[in-house]
């Protein structure tokens, strides 16, 4: 019988007992890869925004709008 996981029990079994190296090139080998990546970086987004304080939660929106606002984006019509 098969098992069927969610996407992000599947990423976080995929995930679980990695070092932190291992941890760093799974998130390095996603970054700019195809677009299917993209849906295990939410998840181990997730998993940090989730563990973290409101202070650090601020810093990384910080960090994002300070990134987005330097990105040239076209405006969408």
């Amino acid at each position: 019988m098969p098992i069927t996981m969610s996407l992000r029990e599947a990423v976080l079994h995929k995930v679980h007992g990695k070092s932190k190296s291992g941890m760093r090139d799974m998130i390095e080998g996603s970054i700019d890869a195809q677009e299917a990546a993209l849906p295990g970086l939410g998840v181990v987004f997730e998993v940090i925004w989730k563990n973290i304080d409101n202070a650090k939660q601020d810093e990384l929106l910080s960090v994002l709008q300070g990134e987005l606002e330097q990105t040239n984006l076209t405006p969408l019509k």
